[in-house]
């Protein structure tokens, strides 16, 4: 059975990221040795690879000789998706699959990350033995790499993510640093909706509980999202208590229509995924939503220059 520590051999792919980040740290403090890839480079320890590359990849998995594959390279924006459709199908689709049979070739596990918006949103709450419904592009192509690595690669993780949030103001594409850009600028309304239903997912608690999960030897698709439920302005509003400016920001609720010019994606009304496999098989290591938001709120607040 693997078990990830000081020498183990790790490839990560797309790793320039918010959850690279978490995983790149995790990695490092087990004394990993990795090989840390992505198509930018926002960091020192990161090289240039791109997943779409086929022979490329190939050559770079076969020449570091890993132990463990990770696959975090994603076309996330879902509007880019929607734009650049084959691009989409490429990166989060192809690529997936291609990077799962090199894994496969090389007789390694391989560690794919999927994502909650796989479902047309008709149900409230969703666990992993859901059958997906995508309405998008991006959730199009990502269910196409689900089912590729289920059915070409044996020692396969997927791991669906919810609502991420982590990397900080310098790395987070997400729902929070775009709250925390707003109010840097001095934003005294934030316009949230409360029609969107999701579970935040931190991305170190995420990076702990994926290498917990790839040393179980426990082989499927799990979900793994932090505890609890929320929509978009109760993340919001925690957010604000945490950065102490509770009752000094309003928020005023939108319907989702509201952002319809520039989020024209579909998505899905609930994206509440439940850990109902890896509860069961006693791997669960994700905590609550909120109390990893009170954590991550930290650096925001370190941001604003107020202690933490």
């Amino acid at each position: 059975m693997l078990n990830v520590a000081k020498g183990t051999r790790v490839y990560v792919a797309g790793c320039g990221g918010m959850l690279g980040q978490a995983v790149y740290d995790e990695l490092a403090a087990r004394g990993a040795v990795i090989r840390a890839t992505d198509i930018v480079l926002p960091d020192p320890w990161l090289a240039l690879a791109d997943v779409t590359d086929f022979a490329l990849m190939r050559r770079e998995l076969t020449g570091f000789a890993p132990e463990l594959v990770l696959n975090l390279a994603a076309m996330t924006d879902l509007e880019e998706c929607e734009r650049e459709p084959e691009r989409a199908w490429r990166t989060n689709g192809e690529a997936a699959e291609n990077l799962g049979r090199i894994a496969a070739s090389l007789d390694v596990p391989y560690v794919l990350i999927s994502t909650a918006g796989m479902f047309d949103g008709l149900k409230d709450v969703y666990d992993d033995d859901e059958p997906p419904a995508p309405i998008s592009v991006y959730a199009k192509s990502k269910v196409h790499a689900e089912s590729a690595v289920a059915a070409t690669v044996p020692m396969h993780y997927i791991l669906r993510a919810g609502w991420m949030m982590g990397g900080g103001p310098r790395k987070d594409k997400k729902f929070i640093n775009k709250l925390f850009r707003q109010i840097q600028a001095g934003a005294r309304v934030l316009h949230v909706v409360e029609d969107k239903l999701g579970t935040p997912t931190y991305t170190v608690d995420f990076a702990r509980g994926l290498f917990h999960v790839a040393e179980s030897g426990q082989f499927g698709l799990y979900n793994q999202v932090c505890e609890g439920q929320a929509n978009r302005r109760l993340v919001a509003e925690r957010f604000l208590e945490y950065l102490g400016l509770a009752g000094q920001i309003e928020l005023k609720v939108v319907p989702s229509d509201y952002f319809s010019g520039e989020f024209f994606a579909p998505r899905p009304a609930s994206e509440q995924l439940v850990n109902r496999k890896l509860n069961e098989r006693g791997l669960n290591r994700m905590r609550h939503w909120d109390v990893c938001l009170a954590e991550y709120s930290r650096q925001f607040a370190a941001e604003l220059g107020k202690p933490r």
